[in-house]
């Protein structure tokens, strides 16, 4: 970066001082951009609704709701962080921000970050400069602006240097949920983000890449970019779990983005209250791909072969319909490939129709009333309930997971019979209403209602965490975007999940987007050196094929490995209370990760040592110092993690090397073992 950088900032500074009137001047355009956008929400509250129905009223109602919310200012929130001053295709000066501000004349103050224009903020260099002259950089402290650093993109020969203000927005403590990146949004991210609508993205990150703050950012582009398209299908974000999409729940708002669905996979295919757990094997083969077709089997096998003719009485007369000309006509639905209640639906109908020719050809006329009539006639519909019986996704898969006949014949040449076995293994006494249905069982139902009825899709997914999805759980995800695009971010390496995914092409194609474009991200901004290199000695054996991640980020004393005797429990407990209270002493967020079932007890200890601790999961991520369950860990994100025994996290479960790599690579800061079981040989070596 070129010599003329600029501050007024208390630390050290940056280079020469800003003249007072330099800052003055830019502190101004802050004032002036906040008071276009009071203006901005002030016209918008004072619109009247006119609309000539209810409906198309309440709908105008809610987008102006929307509306002026999205233009709610927060002060502590800059409302621009950089600007552009430009030679070449628009000469002038642009302020780039979180969201487009104008004056009362309309005169934009300030560029919306996904605007064409804002593009070379995030894209410009001096080898490629796009007719930036210079790029500005802003530095703010509680929403004031207080320095600023420049960048002369026309000096072809001047080499880059470090900014310190983009440093210190990538670099700032966090406490609770997650911030954008719309300030340090970099080149390579910046392509994910602005990919079109029509291109379906896996982006493979490696811990502290920004993976799930691109995917967020990409949600926001398209919303931006295609909003006319996406305004009634919308946008969908999936997350793992409920800690998670607390800890993103603000991104997308902070953006002006109000109006999307964010869900767990369990509320995603929550048609039944979940109550049980699969033995592992169990829950492995029932998110086996092959159950597809098993549940597609069962269902169709329930229409019966019409083994007699219809009679039907209009007036005097008597029509028939023999049994094979309805067999004929079922035998074309089913080749249509409609849905089974769909299809079902159409059978009255092409009966009826059949019906009117005859009574046409007996000389009276008919039209379409009279086939209406004739298919909601109880000979009809008593007929079509005997040879296409109705159907009921929580039924059908009850039946088959209770009826050992049923799987048999639906089975018959897909699962092997220690497979079936597995499945019907503890059945009920009292049948399907004695099931406990699990998350497994969910996914089966939700497959099973598309069978029924086509479920409605989106005009874009964001999958987040999904390496943990088995196979029927990816079925479920492309069903809800069968029509549209979708975005999948994960990381192979973290795949804690006995069913999880080895390869993207395979999840690809099981989410029914075989030509989506698998992306890889490696290099991390947050996660310091130190520390993503010793998660990273885990990488051979638990993901051969995967690059280690890089870091741009150097940090002296990130990383402490400390040991106790395996007896001196107090000597463990005095120092995690130690670790705590030295991370509490710097700023950001604290979390303490430890397996599952040892986090009440280490929340007992730290709260009887006077800290605040609270649970991950029973009261969100409020607090300043978090008692994570390693299970809950993925996607998080803390200023200082203390690890407490990562030997219990590892032989926790199967996966548990996965799972010690996904802890290890949680904190931005510092990381701090303690031990007093032996370090994983995988760790230590």
């Amino acid at each position: 970066m070129p010599s003329d950088r600029l501050s007024e900032v208390p630390h050290e500074p940056l280079g020469p001082l800003i003249p007072t009137e330099e800052l003055a001047a830019e502190q101004q355009h802050l004032r002036n951009s906040r008071a276009g956008l009071r203006l901005m929400r002030e016209q918008v509250l004072a619109l009247k609704v006119q609309a000539p129905d209810p409906v198309s009223a309440a709908y105008l109602e809610a987008e102006l709701y929307y509306r002026a919310a999205a233009l709610v200012d927060d002060p502590t929130t800059p409302l621009f962080f950089g600007r552009l001053d430009r030679s070449e295709p628009e000469p002038g000066r642009h302020y780039i921000g979180r969201r487009h501000v104008h004056d009362e004349t309309g005169e934009p103050l300030v560029l919306d970050w996904r605007a064409v224009m804002s593009r070379a903020f995030y894209k410009a260099s001096t080898r490629d400069p796009m007719g930036v002259v210079r790029r500005r950089r802003f530095g703010f402290s509680d929403g004031e602006l207080t320095a600023y650093e420049d960048e002369r993109l026309n000096e072809p020969h001047a080499e880059p240097g470090r900014s310190r203000i983009l440093t210190d927005e990538i670099e700032r403590p966090r406490i609770g949920p997650m911030r954008d990146i719309v300030a340090t949004i970099q080149p390579d991210q910046d392509d994910l983000v602005r990919a079109d609508l029509s291109q379906t993205l896996c982006i493979q990150g490696a811990p502290g890449t920004g993976k799930t703050a691109v995917g967020l950012h990409r949600a926001a582009y398209l919303l931006y970019a295609f909003r006319e398209r996406l305004a009634r299908s919308g946008v969908l974000v999936i997350g793992p779990n409920r800690a998670f999409l607390s800890y993103i729940g603000n991104v997308l708002p902070a953006l002006g983005e109000l109006d999307v669905r964010q869900v767990t996979l369990e509320e995603l295919v929550g048609h039944v209250p979940i109550r049980g757990k699969d033995d592992p094997a169990v829950a492995t083969l029932k998110g086996d791909a092959r159950m597809a077709e098993v549940l597609t089997r069962a269902l169709w096998s329930q229409l019966r072969e019409p083994t007699t003719g219809l009679m039907l009485a209009r007036g005097s007369r008597r029509f028939r319909l023999p049994g094979y000309r309805i067999a004929e006509m079922m035998a074309n639905l089913r080749s249509r490939e409609l849905r089974y209640g769909a299809a079902r639906a159409l059978l009255p109908r092409s009966i009826a129709a059949t019906i009117c020719t005859q009574i046409e050809a007996d000389g009276t006329a008919t039209d379409d009333r009279t086939e209406a009539a004739i298919a909601r006639t109880r000979d009809v519909r008593a007929y079509v309930d005997q040879v296409w019986p109705k159907a009921d996704a929580v039924g059908l898969v009850g039946q088959l997971l209770t009826d050992p006949d049923l799987l048999a014949t639906a089975a018959d040449g897909l699962l092997t019979d220690a497979e079936q076995k597995a499945l019907l293994a503890g059945l009920p006494a009292r049948g399907p209403r004695g099931l406990r249905w699990t998350i497994a069982d969910a996914v089966l139902i939700d497959e099973a209602t598309d069978l029924l009825e086509r479920t409605k899709g989106f005009g874009h997914v964001i999958l987040d965490e999904a390496q943990d999805l088995s196979p029927m759980q990816y079925r479920a995800v492309g069903r809800r975007c069968a029509l549209s695009s979708a975005t999948i971010l994960g990381d192979l390496a973290q795949g804690t999940t006995p069913w999880a995914t080895e390869a993207w092409a395979y999840a690809l194609d099981q989410l029914g987007k075989p030509d989506g474009q698998v992306q890889e991200l490696t290099a991390g901004y947050r996660v310091p050196r130190q520390i993503i290199d010793y998660a990273s000695r885990l990488l051979p054996h638990v993901a051969p094929g995967l690059a280690p991640a890089t870091s741009v980020r150097e940090a002296a004393g990130a990383l402490h490995i400390r040991s106790s005797t395996p007896a001196a429990k107090q000597q463990l407990a005095a120092a995690l209370i130690e670790g705590c209270r030295a991370a509490l002493d710097q700023p950001g967020s604290v979390g303490v990760i430890c397996a599952d079932g040892r986090a009440p007890a280490v929340t007992r200890t730290l709260t009887g040592a006077g800290l605040p601790a609270e649970i991950v999961g029973l009261a969100g991520l409020a607090a300043r110092l978090s008692v994570v369950p390693a299970t809950l860990a993925k996607g998080l994100e803390f200023d200082h993690v203390v690890v407490v025994e990562p030997a219990e996290i590892v032989s926790a479960e199967p996966r548990g090397l996965r799972r010690l790599y996904v802890v290890l690579t949680r904190a931005v800061t510092t990381l701090t073992v303690l031990h007093t079981q032996p370090l994983p040989v995988e760790l230590a070596a």
